[in-house]
Order: structure tokens, then sequence, then C-alpha cells
């Protein structure tokens, strides 16, 4: 079943975050992950307003999202966005809830 990493960003330096943004698409391939939302418009419809990017990358199971985010290649990359973005990242799995929505 697939799990969904759901990252969420505010950059405060665009030329230093250009930097991870770079290297992170080839090591998300690396772990069979697809991006299906990259930083792309944002509304809020509802809740408190989200200002931050927001992406949106499919892996095949939630073991493949984990083993992507711990690996060490990624915590390389991760390092070059440590001091230029405030980031929340969460990983779900794919199974619908009991109850919908």
């Amino acid at each position: 079943m697939a799990a969904y990493l759901i990252y969420r960003a505010r950059v405060d330096d665009a030329e230093a975050y250009a930097a991870y943004m770079a290297r992170t698409p080839g090591i998300i391939a690396e772990f069979s992950g697809k991006f299906l939302a990259r930083g792309g418009r944002t509304e809020t419809l509802e809740g408190e307003r989200e200002e931050r990017r927001t992406i949106i990358v499919e892996f095949p199971d939630f073991a493949a999202a984990k083993a992507f985010y711990d690996s060490p290649i990624y915590a390389e990359v991760r390092d070059l966005r440590a001091n230029v973005a405030d980031v929340q990242i969460v990983i779900t799995d794919g199974e619908p809830g009991e109850t919908g929505l």
C-alpha cells in the first residue's frame, strides 16, 4: 500500500534552499518515490492559513518512505536546508480511515 510523505517548509533563504531542491529528486527516485505535488499554488479552505511550501511524495509503502528519510544520503542533503528553512515532514500510509474525512 502506498505511503505519502508530506513536507511543508517556510523558506528563509531561497538561494541557499535551491541547493537542497536540486539534490532531492534523485534521492527520492532511488527509493521509488515520485512527486505528486511540489510547491504549487496552495489555498487554505478551513483552519489556520497555510503559507508554507507544500510537497507531497508517494512511496510504494511506509517502509520505503522511512528508508528514504533515514538514509545517510538524505541526511547529508537535509544539512543543506538546516539553517535556511523551517520544515515539517510527516508520513502517512494510503489506507483509508474508518470514517473517511
